[in-house]
Order: structure tokens, then sequence, then C-alpha cells
């Protein structure tokens, strides 16, 4: 089969997960996309919410074996040489439904072709093939390099969490929020003497809003000083989804112009949003009352086309201290409500 030559290449991205307004979870995952011609293959399969089988939480010898199979090392997965390129991100069980292709080698090149939706062994290309799709041709070289650099373990993420607050109820339940959806998470008031090697196990810190500035200074300097770049979140408010949420954005590793949801303001009553691909948007508002008792609101639940949108919110939903949260499968956004 002639197929024109693309480019390929890998970047880390994550399925938001997160504590939905109606009090599920959804599983965070982070794992390594596709790039194919300076896009995320997953960008192209309209809204799909999944994940490749490049992901950081399995074990090292099975995310080795992933990255030997798509090298063609090993034998297909399924049959008529079909490869898993995306899977469901809850239990990544073909019977969830998964996106597969033919991957062959061509001389020195490796050829992805007849991608298709498959739910059991077989796929039928005629009923389920995603055509349009494909397909693409990487030259070997720069296929080999950019899967290969993955076995020196750069594809693996730091998903540990450093809580640091006054308010241990509330630190312990957004504990348990955190490590429900696949986030370690450990509480503090003082990590200056912390092990450095303790300290590398962290993606990000998250302050409370009552901690003061000398206390996050210290936090700061402990972390400089065992050369750990983590990413700090300052809580917005002592709702666990909300504080949920900011830390997801704060893991999400992926580049910024590789990313759905690129933009979200909040201001008047409106949310602007600014979306890169198609895909599913859900907006939920929160509020603190005057005796400090939160309420959540699912403002916005659609599918939006590239470019920015401009969405009206329930003025209820939104009235005082409020927050917005948009989420896409793999992005999360979190604005405060600002007020004329």
């Amino acid at each position: 089969m002639s197929a024109e030559y693309a480019t390929f290449g890998l970047a880390p991205a994550i399925r938001a997960g997160g504590v939905l307004a109606n009090g599920d979870y959804q599983v965070h995952r982070d794992f390594v996309d596709f790039i194919v011609n300076d896009r995320p293959l997953l960008f192209q399969l309209s809204d799909l919410d999944a994940v490749s089988p490049l992901a950081s939480d399995v074990p090292p010898a099975i995310f080795t074996a992933q990255v030997r199979s798509l090298l063609l090392e090993t034998d297909a997965p399924l049959p008529g040489g079909r490869y898993v390129i995306y899977g469901c991100p809850e239990c990544e069980e073909l019977g969830c439904g998964a996106v597969t292709a033919v991957i062959e080698q061509v001389g020195d090149d490796y050829l992805w072709r007849d991608f298709a939706w498959q739910t059991d062994d077989y796929a039928d290309l005629s009923l389920n093939g995603y055509h349009g799709i494909g397909p693409f041709r990487f030259r070997g070289a720069e296929y080999r390099t950019a899967l290969t650099s993955l076995l020196d373990g750069s594809g693996s993420a730091r998903r540990r969490v450093l809580l640091i607050g006054a308010r241990v109820a509330l630190l312990a339940k957004l504990a348990a929020a955190l490590r429900a959806i696949g986030i370690g998470a450990d509480i503090t008031r003082d990590a200056t003497d912390a092990p450095a090697d303790e300290l590398r196990g962290y993606g990000a810190v998250a302050f409370g809003r009552a901690v003061t500035q000398e206390e996050r200074a210290a936090v700061r300097a402990a972390f400089d000083r065992a050369g750990v770049d983590v990413a700090y979140v300052d809580g917005l408010a002592p709702i666990v989804p909300l504080l949920v949420a900011q830390i997801e954005h704060a893991l999400d590793r992926s580049p910024p112009d590789r990313r759905r949801l690129t933009r979200l303001v909040a201001a008047d009553g409106e949310a602007g949003i600014e979306v890169t691909s198609p895909c599913r948007v859900q907006l939920t508002a929160y509020r603190l009352d005057r005796l400090y008792r939160t309420h959540a609101h699912e403002v916005f639940d659609g599918i939006l086309e590239p470019g920015r949108h401009r969405i009206a919110l329930d003025a209820k939903a939104v009235k005082g201290e409020s927050f917005v949260v948009a989420r896409t499968s793999g992005s999360v956004l979190v604005e405060a409500m600002a007020h004329g």
C-alpha cells in the first residue's frame, strides 16, 4: 500500500480524572500520546475518551512490552496484524472498545493503516473503520528513536502530591479523593527537613488558603535545595472537587500547544472557552454560600467545535464567591468567577 510520509513523535498527555459534580470518580491517567504530523493523533478521532497503551501507571515490564510491540519485535496481539492504538482509560479491556490499526514494516519504514473501532477480536472496516485517517508511513529511524527513548524510564510521571494546610479534615478528604482517582497524596505542615529523595517523588505541592507566605517560602526552598521542579497550587477554596481539578491541571505536563482545552475565562456570569479540536466540554460551577456550604451546578455539557466560544452561565450558580471548572477528556481548567 502506498502512503505519504508522515512525521512521528511522542508527547506526554493525560486523561483528566476528577471528582464529578454527581459524586462519581473519573480515574486520572498519564500516558504518552502519538504525535503524527505535529498533531496528537487522538485529536483526529473526534471526541474520544481513551489512552494509548503507553501509560505511566502500568508496571515497567508491561510498559516495555508495549514499546517492543509497537516496534514489531513481538507478534501482533490481535488477528490480522492489528495493534491497540487507544483503549479504555478505566479498564483497558477490548470489550469496552478500542482504536486499532494494522502496523507493518515496509523496508525500513513503519506503516500504520486500516484504523478501526474494535470491540472483539476482529475489526469490521466497512462498519467501524476510521475512513480518512491514515495510512501513515513513518521513517524507520525517526520511529525507532522516539519509541526506544521511552525504555530509559523517560515515560514515567510523578503522580504524587504534597498537601499543606491548616484544615486537617479537609486535607484528609482531598487526599482520599486524589487516591481514588489514582493520584498519590501526602499531608504535612513542614517539609523543610524532608530528604531530597523523598521530595523527588512529588509532582505538585498544594497550599491551603491558611498557609502563610513564610511557610510557603520554606517549602519552596526545601524543593529548590533538593533540585526538584514541582508545580505549586494555591487552593482557591475549601471545595474538594475544585481542589482536585486544580491539582489535575498542575500535574498536566503535556505541551500547552497540544492540548484540546487551552483557555478558560470566567467573568460577569459568562465563560470563555477555547478548544483546538472537536470535543465534549463540561462546565461545572462551584460556589460557597454565607455559611461556607458548597453548591455545585452542571452549567454546560456539549460538543464544541475548534475555536473560541462564549457560554452564558446560570446567574444563581455563579453568584458570590464562585468558581468554574472546564473539563474535556484530556484537559481541565479552573477559574474564579470575576464580577464587574
